[in-house]
Formats: C-alpha cells, structure tokens, sequence
C-alpha cells in the first residue's frame, strides 16, 4: 500500500516542503497522525484527507447527506453511535457501512455485536469525519461526538470542532494552492439554503482570494462563461462577455492545478481523472445572490481546460416582450405558441440565446390548467408550475426514451432540449400531429435550413409540413454602447458589404462606439446584446414547397415571398436605427 505522504505529493496536493513541516511537527510532540498534521497545518483540508484515505486503502470515498429509511434501521442508534458508523447501503447479502477510519480494530466485533447471520459481509466506504457525525446528529440523535472524534482520530484526522458549524468545510488543499470555501455543492437540479457555497465566508488564502475574484468578477461583469485555459508556461482565465472572449489578468502558473482540483472537487467529479472529460455542476453565492455554475473539464497537453457556464436564476428573463421581437415577428411567435398542437422549432449556435427564448415561451404559456413538461440536458433553470426532466444517458434515458415517457404523462405542451437524431424528431412530429405543442431546438444555419435537417433525419415531407407552425432562427447581436455611441456616415466599403445603397440609408443614424475611456463599455464600444429573430411561418405556400421537397434556396425565395425576413434583413435593421455595428452585422450574420 502506497504511503500518504508520497501519495499526496504525486497527485500534487502537498509539496515536499509541506511534508518536510508536518514530519517535524509530528517529531517534536505532535500527537496526531500525519493527515491531522497536514490538516492543522492548513495544507490539506478535511475532505481531501479522506479522499486520499479512501485511494490509500482502495476503498470508495462518499458523501451522502440523505438516507434511505430502511437503511438507517440496518444499524441500531446505540451500535452506531459506540463504533462511530453509519450505513450507506445494502446489496443482497452484504451492508456497507460508512466510516472515517475503516481500519479501526473496534470493528473486528461489529459482526457479532450487531448479530448478523454469518452469510452476511460487512463492508465500508470512507467519508469525512464531519460528513459522519452530521448524518449520526441527524439520523441517530443520540450521537456521542466522542465516539466518532475516535474513531477519526485512530484515522489521523483531528476531531472535529463541535462548534462550529457541520456544514464548514476547512481550507481545502494547501492554503497557498487551492479555493476553500464552506457549505455543500449540489451537483444538479434546485438545493437548500446549505448546500451553497458563499463567497463571504471563504478563508483568506491567496488561491481562495483569487478564484473568488475570478468567479465576482465574471458575475460582475455579467459574463456568461468563465474560461480557464492550461498552456505550457500560464493559465490563461477568459471570460465571455457580451458573445466574446475577454483575457484576464494572467494567474501565478503555480495555483492552475490547484485551481482545477478544487473546482473539481466542488463540482463533485474525480479529481484523481485527468484522462476524461468530466462535468459538474456547483451552486455559489456570489454578491448576495445564488449562482448556478456548470462545469465542464477537458484534458489538453498542458492540463485540464476549465470552462464554467454562469447561470444567473435572478438575471433571467422570462419577458417575450424585452427579448428583441420586433412587433409582427412577437405577433407571429405568440400566435404560434398559443395554439394547441404543433411544432415550434428554434435553430442557431450555442450560446444565440435558444435556451433563454425557450423558457421565456414556456413561462408565458404556463397555465395551471395545463401539463408542461420539459425534457433537457441539463435543465439549466428551474421554472415554477413546469415539470422538468433531466437526460440521462447512464441510466438509459435519452431523449427518444424520455420523451416517450414524457408522452405517457398525459403532457399539454412539452418542450425537448434538442432533437439530436431522426428517432427523437419522429416521436416529437407524431406528439406535434395528435395534440401537443411541441417546442424544441436544433442546430442548423437558418429557419429554412431546419426543414432540410429533418428531412434528412428521415422525417417524411408531409409531416413536416403538416406539423411545423413556425422555425424561429435567432443570433445575439452586441448592442452599440448608450453611453459613448456617437453617430456617424457609413462608407460606401460598408455600403457594399451590406449590400447597399446610399439611398436606403436616408433618413437612418447609424452608430458606432466612441472611445477607450468608457467606464460603461470598459472601451470596447459595446454594451449588451439583442437578439434577432428569423421566422419563417409554414403558410400553405410554404407547406407546399416543402411537400415538393424544394431545395433550400427555393424553399427560402417561397418563405421571404410570404414574409420571413432573415437575420441579414433584421440586422440591418438595427444598424439603420442606430443599435448595433456593420462589423456586428458581418461577424454575426451571413449574406442572403
């Protein structure tokens, strides 16, 4: 078995340094083990001691805050509270038990004392000291805090504090290398007030201040994405502000894989994987409000690549009508929403604001009288009155078979996160022709380009026609800067690139930010985004081209001729009233 020390050192968690301090305390009176010095020290925290037990021992390393109530009657109140145990699981003959020191000499009894038959095993898992004694005050209410500080202290680890609170965690890592902060990470869906991490109550330690500035700052400036990108000298951190990629100010390359161990760890992935991919999810309170944050881990040749989608519950808008619709294309879409079966289909890129025109869409159509249901991966916001499912391909619920399942659930509307695949789109066709509205995404370049893809997942024509209402094609455009906007003449290079003439222009202000010194814009010139909506409505004319399997830019003269504007038009449109740029306009949208 792989000593500790050595073991930590290798997965970068201490240095040899750090070791070296903690052997020497030890050496001169110090009476706990090497985990609780290394703990009292601030170089590693409570969890990742245990974490690295766990490996040590090849055990399994949990942290259940709930359990089952046939399972709390597996051990008795008096049994748990003696052997500083709680049970975790039962699988046929064998109970598994949850401890901080698995290799404690009490538990060479607990066979008999609990009076299992002899085909019974007994087998453990390892969880912090803490997380045991909150489950044994919860579940066992007689819980001796002495019983469990032994059995943790026989570990290494230093008894816990009783006053303080269960739910702090200590630094995690060494103080100098990684973020700590207190409460418990929900790894998906809606949490309790404790299971928040809180910016305001995080130690002080260099990496802990620096990440936390990160994640405020991000919030702060209203970005959507927070990037963290390994190269072979620095960490570069990025933020998406307004759809681009902003630099930081660059991070000590000493803390990058501190950085990511503790994100890991809070998104509750493996942070002993450096191989695979992996996705979390952590909820935070950043400046007073609770923050959704979705993480995802790529392995690269310099390290692991971060990036975290910041999913602000309070900043969402669910108003139609603050979206950017112009008045007919709101018309048009409300009209399409307020039928009783259908399809309504949004398309565009990741990140054109599908998600957020989507929920808007559900939350005005939310009805008590109504079943709304939703089938996502993931489910990025929580909608009261709306039943929402989340994917999971682990456990053999894609989107064919949930939405198969959703269709049981006798639903009034259902709205799919995506049709990925030609099985999902002909189930979602079939609900759209016996009753249902059916909101759903997919990704294709514009509204009529939607038709051809499900045409080509193997969706008969007269289906589409027949049950399609409206394709809503959208991208998020940079608004140009209220505060040092400044009017000025288009060109005639930006004439041309539009495909202009002077003579159209007449009459319009066209804008464009004015300088480095705006506080407002921090001198980019931008400020915000609106979107813009191409909807093409499947009138009988439409209906018929698609029946004559027209191809795409006929299918698209047949749909400008009845009234779809595309998102080249729209743009435009806002240039002319002076909201967004020509360089906007030609990084955002494609010629017609």
């Amino acid at each position: 078995m792989k000593q500790l020390g050595k073991l930590l050192i290798e997965e970068g968690m201490v240095d040899q340094a750090q070791l070296d301090q903690a052997l020497e305390a030890q050496r001169h009176g110090g009476s706990d083990k090497l985990g609780a010095t290394l703990v009292k020290l601030g170089f590693l925290t409570e969890e990742a001691l245990y974490y690295f037990l766990a490996v040590q021992l090849g055990l399994e390393y949990v942290e259940p805050k709930e359990l089952a109530p046939e399972i709390i009657r597996l051990i008795p109140s008096a049994q748990a509270n003696k052997f500083g145990i709680v049970p975790y699981r039962r699988d046929d003959a064998v109970i598994t038990l949850l401890s901080p020191d698995p290799s404690d000499a009490r538990y060479l009894a607990l066979h008999d004392e609990l009076l299992l038959p002899k085909s019974v095993e007994i087998r453990f898992c390892v969880t912090t000291e803490s997380n045991l004694k909150s489950l044994l005050e919860r579940y066992y209410p007689a819980a001796a805090p002495a019983a469990v500080g032994e059995a943790a202290q026989s570990n290494g680890a230093a008894p816990a504090d009783t006053s303080q609170d269960l739910a702090e965690v200590e630094k995690i890592l060494n103080p100098e290398d990684i973020l700590g902060a207190e409460g418990e990470v929900e790894t998906g869906g809606g949490s309790s007030a404790d299971d928040e991490y809180d910016e305001n109550k995080m130690d002080d330690a260099p990496v802990i201040r620096l990440v936390n500035s990160i994640i405020s700052s991000a919030v702060a400036k209203g970005a959507s994405d927070i990037h963290l990108n390994p190269f072979e000298k620095n960490m570069v951190v990025r933020l998406r502000i307004d759809g681009n990629l902003i630099t930081q100010p660059a991070s000590p390359p000493k803390y990058r894989r501190a950085m990511v161990a503790r994100l890991k760890v809070m998104g509750k992935m493996d942070i002993m994987e450096k191989r695979k991919p992996q996705d979390g999810r952590i909820k935070i309170k950043v400046q007073g409000k609770t923050v959704d944050l979705r993480v995802a881990t790529l392995p690269t040749i310099y390290g692991e690549n971060v990036v975290m989608r910041i999913l602000d519950q309070e900043n969402l808008q669910l108003d139609l009508s603050k979206l950017g619709f112009e008045p007919e294309e709101m018309e048009t879409y409300m009209a399409a929403i307020r039928k009783p079966y259908g399809m309504v289909l949004h398309t565009g890129p990741t990140g054109s604001g599908k998600t957020t025109t989507l929920y808007s869409a559900l939350s005005t159509i939310n009805d008590p009288a109504k079943n709304v249901m939703t089938l996502e991966d993931p489910v990025e916001y929580n909608l009261p009155g709306v039943v929402q499912c989340q994917v999971n391909p682990d456990s053999g619920m894609d989107f064919s078979s949930g939405l198969r399942a959703n269709m049981r659930q006798d639903p009034n509307v259902i709205m799919i996160g995506e049709i990925r695949d030609g099985e999902t789109a002909g189930i979602a066709v079939k609900a759209a022709l016996t009753g249902h509205l059916v909101l759903s995404t997919l990704h294709t370049n514009n509204a009529p380009a939607t038709v051809m893809r499900l045409v080509d997942m193997g969706v008969d024509p007269m289906y589409v026609g027949s049950s399609v209402l409206i394709v809503v094609a959208q991208r998020l455009v940079r608004r140009v800067c209220k505060e040092c906007k400044k009017p000025y003449e288009p060109d005639d290079d930006e004439l041309l690139k539009l495909g202009l003439k002077r003579d159209d222009i007449k009459g319009h202000n066209c804008h464009r930010g004015g300088g480095t010194a705006c506080g407002l814009c921090g001198g980019t010139g931008y400020k915000g985004r609106v979107a813009l909506y191409e909807i093409m409505r499947v009138t009988p004319k439409v209906e018929e081209a698609i029946y004559a399997q027209a191809d795409l830019n006929d299918l698209t003269d047949v749909c400008i001729a009845e009234g779809m504007q595309t998102l080249r038009m729209l743009a435009v449109k806002k240039w002319m009233m002076g909201v967004t740029s020509c360089d906007e306009i030609l990084a955002v949208t494609a010629a017609d």
